[in-house]
Order: C-alpha cells, then structure tokens, then sequence
C-alpha cells in the first residue's frame, strides 16, 4: 500500500540535491572546489570565460553549483594531440 504513495515524494538525496544545486558560492569557495586561485577565478569572471555569476546583493556576487557543474561540463573537452 505504501509504495504507490511512495513514487510521488521526493527522496532526501533528491530533496539535498536540489538544495545543493541552488546553493551560491563565493568566488573564493568556487576557486578552492575548481583548484584555482581567486585570482584566476575572477580573471576568469571579467574575461567572461567564467561561469554565469549570481548577483547576491549590490556588492557581492557568487556562482551557484549548478551553474559551476554547467562551466564545467562546457569546459570539457576531449584531449587533443599537439601534432
């Protein structure tokens, strides 16, 4: 009887999930998961080669880990020989 009611509920990994692909992180936190500087995570934001940024208040911008999972998939690529 349970498991018809069952289907319809989100699981508490898929509940986490959701959650966690809506958390923002700040440019240092995006940095340190990506291993890179912020140096080279804002270098990367102002060239525009970054991830979409998700504007936290007038001064403070952050990246979502969706978004950051979206700039990584993007980025990868096959590996290619120099010759």
């Amino acid at each position: 009887m349970t498991s018809l009611h069952h289907h319809h509920q989100s699981t508490p990994d898929e509940l986490a999930r959701a959650l966690d692909d809506q958390r923002v992180m700040t440019i240092a936190q995006w940095a340190q998961v990506n291993g890179f500087s912020v140096w080279t995570g804002q270098r990367l934001i102002k060239a525009g080669k970054g991830p979409v940024v998700t504007r936290i208040s007038d001064r403070r911008i952050g990246i979502t880990v969706r978004s950051n999972r979206a700039w990584q998939e993007s980025r990868a690529k096959p590996e290619v020989n120099s010759d």
